[in-house]
C-alpha cells in the first residue's frame, strides 16, 4: 500500500510540475492545411476541427475560391486574409489570425502572383508565409517553371529571414528524404520526388531553416500528411509528407513540439501543426 501511495503522490508531483511548466510559457498554436477545395471541406468537419484546435494562426491552401463565394462562420476573434487565383476553382491560399499582423503581402515581394500562392503576414517578431508551392505536374511539364519559382522563393523567405526570424507553412509538393513517402523506390523521378526538388529543399533548409517535424522526429516514417484519392491507399497508409512548417534556425530554442493529425479526414491532405514558446524570442 505505501508503494501505491508514493506512486500516486509522484504522479500528482509531476502532474503539477507539468501545469506550472506551461503557465510560466506562452504557447502559440499555428495549424496548415490543404483543405483541396474549402466549400467541400466545410461540409466534412473543418468547422469541427478549427474550433477543437483553437489556433492562434490557421493557414490553408487551395481553398480553390473566388472572393465572395463563401462566408466563414469564425467569430469576431479570428481577422481573414485570402489570396485568390485568377484561375476559377484553383490553387488560392489564406489565413485566419487572432493575431493582428503588422503588415499583410500577396504573392512575392511586387509580384501579384496571379494562382494565390502565397500570403505574408509579418509580426512582432516574425513573418509567416503561407504557401502552396506549384507542382510540376506528373509529366514533368511544369519543372522548369517549378524550379525557377522555387530560386525566387528562397530570394523572398532570405530577404524576409535578414530581418527578422521566418516561419513556412503549407503544401511544398516535395517529399524531402525516402522516408517522407510509403514507396521512394518506384517514385524515383516522379513529380514531388525528382532530384531536382528535393535539392531545392535541402538548399532552402540549408540556407539556415528546420524542417520542425524532422526536428523532433528524425526517425518516424510512416508518418504522412498526402493521400492519393485512389482506393485504399489512405486506409493502407500509402502516402507522401509533403505538408510542412519550417522555421528560421534560431527559432529552435522556441519550439515545442510539430504534430501531423492523420486521421483528420475531409482533404486528401490532413492538417499539421506547430507549437511554440514565443516568450523566448
Amino acid at each position: 500500500m505505501p508503494r501505491l501511495i508514493t506512486a500516486y503522490i509522484n504522479k500528482y508531483v509531476k502532474l503539477v510540475k507539468t501545469i506550472v511548466y506551461f503557465k510560466e510559457i506562452n504557447i502559440m498554436k499555428l495549424v496548415s492545411w490543404n483543405v483541396n477545395g474549402l466549400r467541400a471541406c466545410v461540409t466534412k468537419g473543418f468547422y469541427n476541427y478549427l474550433n477543437e484546435t483553437d489556433a492562434d494562426i490557421f493557414c490553408i491552401q487551395e481553398t480553390k475560391l473566388q472572393e465572395g463565394q463563401i462566408m466563414m462562420e469564425l467569430g469576431e476573434h479570428y481577422s481573414q486574409y485570402w489570396n485568390y487565383a485568377l484561375k476559377k476553382g484553383y490553387s488560392g491560399t489564406a489565413v485566419f489570425s487572432k493575431i493582428k499582423p503588422l503588415s499583410v503581402r500577396y504573392g512575392l515581394e511586387e509580384d501579384s502572383e496571379s494562382e494565390g500562392r502565397i500570403i505574408t503576414l509579418e509580426f512582432d517578431s516574425f513573418y509567416l508565409i503561407n504557401v502552396y508551392t506549384p507542382n510540376a505536374r506528373r509529366d514533368l511539364s511544369r519543372l522548369g517553371l517549378r524550379l525557377e519559382w522555387e530560386d525566387r522563393f528562397r530570394d523572398y523567405v532570405q530577404q524576409l529571414d535578414s530581418q527578422k526570424p521566418v516561419i513556412i507553412c503549407g503544401d511544398l509538393n516535395v517529399a524531402h528524404q525516402e522516408i517522407d513517402l510509403k514507396n521512394p523506390k518506384p517514385n524515383q523521378g516522379n513529380s514531388g520526388f525528382t532530384l531536382e526538388e528535393r535539392g531545392k529543399m535541402t538548399e532552402l533548409l540549408g540556407g539556415g531553416f528546420i524542417d520542425t517535424f524532422r526536428h523532433f522526429y528524425p526517425d518516424r516514417g510512416d508518418v504522412y500528411s498526402w493521400w492519393s484519392y485512389m482506393a485504399k491507399v489512405r486506409e493502407r497508409n500509402i502516402g507522401w509528407r509533403i505538408d510542412y512548417f519550417l522555421a528560421s534556425a534560431r527559432l529552435a530554442p522556441s519550439l515545442i513540439d510539430a504534430h501531423i493529425d492523420t486521421h483528420i479526414l475531409g482533404s486528401d491532405h490532413c492538417p499539421i501543426l506547430l507549437q511554440l514558446d514565443d516568450t523566448k524570442w
